[in-house]
């Protein structure tokens, strides 16, 4: 079961953004309380308004629904909208026009705050119960519906446990899984939640939570105003992936919320609402940033790959350590903030550089039906890994009885690679499976970038030929699958 990832926030703080001197500064009246924007760099790349022939891209919003009537989701800001738990898309809980707004809100219309993604359109999926649950079937389902209406990123501002000391206890889900690798494969971007420590067995807590652990999502943890990795946000040396503002948060929330406090002049926004809003806190609110920052790169560069997309802010990011306020963090990535904070303005930059190949036998992520076939007696396979975002790769190569197979891998440079064959019926080459020892049929044993092995098969069927990152790294890689007899 998933769970929203929003934490309760009581303390005042003061949100007061200092703007650089050549960005563009929206007119919407609370955009001086959203320091998130300036500490983002979300308008510094447009010394004036920001350009209004961006391609619309249309970001989903997986959640507790949305208030239509808002005044800041008019004009065509909304796409669609489906409830997958019953009834309308009607937001009673709040959560999800607060996530919707840091996306989307009108930016430079002269009301309330600045949404982030300017070109966005949202397509809105109710996902969660009245009573915060999150039913598995409603999610996958929400994120395949919202890939078909056209989105190009889905955000993801929940979580379930992941603790992969116990099976008993770890959240894992094929069917979520399932839906991710389908969104990967129509070009979608998946942003999501590490969670917060608030909903584990112990705070802080070492792992993120699914579906931000999952291949090709990007996990975003959340940073204080003085630079700081909250004591609630999760924890992951692999799965944590980039840092954004989570604290101190400002943004829309249902009319209908906010008028039970009839006497706040800032009515539809979250000053008004009750104290889990006010001040708002948690991964939750962190995730949609990096989601509005994918949908600012897909409006310039299109064509561009979820991979790819995720490099870009990745890469760009900036170095939370000491010097940036957090004392706990390690220079460079580490597991409180991946790669770093979030600059927008630097990953739109980027985008006139040199970007990683793109990877065209996604998602191949796992054996059975999801590894890549390779038909043929030779083949050459040339393409990616990356130990944070995408660790492993699979192939299926059908063999006969007593057919030899030769296998080579010229791995990522400076990496340690793993190169395992895998006999017919593996479905799975990771997680809690008893059996995964039983069935590997042999292995290159080498250390370093460059693996092979020969194998003659004992059965005939569909073998399974892993491509793995040991060691932290990332870059392509070349692979040669050589059948005789």
């Amino acid at each position: 079961m998933r769970r929203l990832v929003a934490a309760l926030a009581l303390a005042a703080l003061a949100l007061v953004a200092v703007p650089a001197a050549s960005a563009f500064v929206p007119n919407d009246p609370l955009a001086s309380r959203q320091w998130y924007l300036t500490q983002v760099h979300a308008f510094d790349l447009w010394p004036d308004a920001p350009p209004t022939n961006l391609v619309p891209v249309k970001v989903a919003v997986i959640d507790t629904g949305i208030d239509v009537a808002h005044p800041e989701f008019q004009n065509g800001k909304i796409a669609a909208v489906r409830s997958f738990v019953g009834g309308d898309v009607n937001d009673t809980d709040g959560h999800g026009t607060f996530v919707a707004g840091l996306i989307a809100a009108g930016t430079n219309n002269g009301i309330g705050i600045a949404g982030l993604a300017f070109p966005a359109q949202l397509v809105v999926a109710k996902v969660v119960r009245p009573d915060g649950t999150i039913p598995m079937r409603a999610e996958a389902r929400a994120i395949r519906w919202a890939v078909d209406q056209g989105a190009r990123v889905v955000n993801l501002s929940f979580g379930g446990l992941r603790d992969p000391r116990s099976p008993e206890r770890d959240t894992y889900s094929a069917q979520e899984q399932s839906a991710v690798d389908y969104a990967y494969r129509h070009g979608a971007v998946v942003v999501a939640a590490v969670g917060n420590s608030d909903e584990a067995p112990s705070t802080p807590w070492s792992f993120a939570s699914y579906p931000a652990a999952l291949p090709h999502v990007i996990g975003v943890s959340a940073l204080a105003q003085d630079g700081s990795v909250p004591y609630f946000s999760n924890r992951d040396a692999v799965y944590d992936d980039i840092a954004a503002p989570g604290e101190g948060m400002i943004s829309t929330l249902p009319l209908a919320m906010t008028a039970q406090d009839p006497s706040c002049p800032d009515q539809g926004y979250s000053d008004c609402g009750p104290a889990e809003f006010r001040n708002a806190e948690g991964t939750s609110f962190a995730a949609p940033l990096v989601s509005a920052a994918a949908a600012l790169v897909l409006a310039m560069r299109p064509e561009l790959t979820p991979d790819q997309v995720a490099w870009v802010l990745e890469r760009s990011a900036v170095d939370v350590s000491a010097a940036t306020g957090c004392r706990t963090c390690e220079l460079r990535r580490d597991a409180l903030s991946g790669w770093g904070r979030l600059d927008v303005a630097a990953a739109l930059t980027a985008l006139g550089g040199p970007l990683p190949q793109r990877d065209r036998f996604e998602t191949n992520d796992e054996a059975g039906v999801d590894a890549y076939p390779l038909y043929g007696r030779r083949r050459v396979v040339k393409a990616t890994l990356d130990f944070w975002d995408d660790q492993l790769d699979v192939y299926r190569v059908r063999l006969v009885k007593g057919q030899r197979l030769r296998v080579s891998l010229a791995g990522p440079r400076d990496t340690d690679s793993n190169l395992v064959l895998w006999k017919p019926g593996t479905t799975h080459v990771e997680g809690f499976a008893p059996d995964l020892q039983g069935r590997r049929a042999t292995q290159s044993a080498r250390a370093g970038a460059r693996e092979s092995f020969a194998y003659r098969a004992r059965a005939t069927g569909w073998y399974y030929v892993e491509v793995k990152l040991a060691t932290p790294g990332a870059g392509a890689y070349t692979l040669h699958v050589v059948k005789a007899g």
